[in-house]
């Protein structure tokens, strides 16, 4: 029996929850929020409705050696939450960057989850980056305060398509030196 296990992917704890490595385990909670709309909306890649094993493949990729992104579920078990309360991942960028994005159920909008989350990765910085950025759709402000809420400035516009909207959206780019 293979155990699932991500090699250099460090566990990030918080009193409110803990950041860990995706889990095959995980699929049935990840299926149920990619699966709703207001949630792959407001992602580049999620399609809606969610295609038949797409979120097989999705954890088989994150939990691949040749990943090319960090993706850590939000684990809340240890403050009574659910095992998945979210992602937040780290793509790595040349010259010392990363990409932050994140995910939160809806269930916990609203709930300060996505900014201490961000904010965890931030003070934590597991890719040892420099500068760290992050992308948000612009009908997407609640995004938009969390990003700025943990310090990340606002550098300007752009555009990014949208599988679930299968269009171009109008997007914001932050930053924020570490």
């Amino acid at each position: 029996m293979k155990l699932d296990q991500i090699i250099n992917q460090p566990v990030v704890e918080t009193d409110r929850f803990d950041l860990r490595p995706l889990r095959r385990s995980d699929k049935g909670l990840i299926e149920l929020y990619f699966g709703d709309e207001r949630v792959a909306r407001m992602t580049k890649s999620i399609a809606h409705p969610l295609p038949p094993g797409a979120t097989e493949a999705y954890i088989a990729r994150c939990m691949s050696d040749e990943r090319a992104e960090d993706i850590w579920a939000i684990d809340g078990t240890k403050s009574g939450g659910a095992e998945v309360m979210g992602l937040i991942s780290l793509e790595k960028l040349d010259r010392d960057q990363s990409e932050v994005s994140f995910i939160i159920a809806p269930v916990y909008w609203n709930t300060g989850l996505a900014s201490q989350a961000v904010e965890a990765m931030v003070v934590n910085n597991p890719l040892h980056s420099a500068t760290m950025f992050a992308t948000v759709f612009q009908d997407n402000p609640a995004s938009a305060r969390v990003l700025t809420h943990c310090g990340f400035a606002y550098l300007g516009d752009a555009e990014s398509f949208s599988v679930a909207r299968d269009t171009t959206v109008a997007t914001w780019t932050y930053s924020r030196k570490l």
